[in-house]
C-alpha cells in the first residue's frame, strides 16, 4: 500500500483546492476558496509552493492579515498574498 500523495499536477490542485475550502474558519474559506476557484489553474509551481505555505498559516492569523487588523511578516509578503489581499479587499468592498 503506497500512502504516498500523488505527485500529478492536477492532484496537487485539487488538494490545495479542498484545503482552501475547507480550512475549518469559515471567514477564511470565503477568501480563500473564492480565490483559488478564480485562479488555481493559472499558477505556476512557484505560486503553488507559495499558495501551499500561506494554506499552512492558522486561520486566525491569516484571517487578521487579510482584514488588516495586524501586518503579516515579511517572509509571507509575497506577490501572491498581495494577490488574495487585493482579491480580499475587493470582495470586501473595501
Amino acid at each position: 500500500m503506497n500512502d504516498a500523495p500523488d505527485p500529478s499536477p492536477d492532484a496537487r490542485r485539487k488538494r490545495i483546492r479542498f484545503r482552501a475550502w475547507h480550512r475549518g474558519m469559515k471567514e477564511v474559506d470565503l477568501i480563500l476558496g473564492p480565490f483559488v476557484d478564480a485562479y488555481l489553474d493559472g499558477l505556476d509551481d512557484a505560486a503553488l509552493d507559495t499558495l501551499e505555505v500561506l494554506l499552512s498559516v492558522p486561520d486566525n492569523d491569516l484571517y487578521d492579515w487579510l482584514c488588516e487588523r495586524r501586518t503579516p511578516p515579511d517572509r509571507y509578503r509575497t506577490e501572491l498574498y498581495e494577490q488574495i489581499h487585493d482579491f480580499s479587499r475587493r470582495a470586501r468592498g473595501v
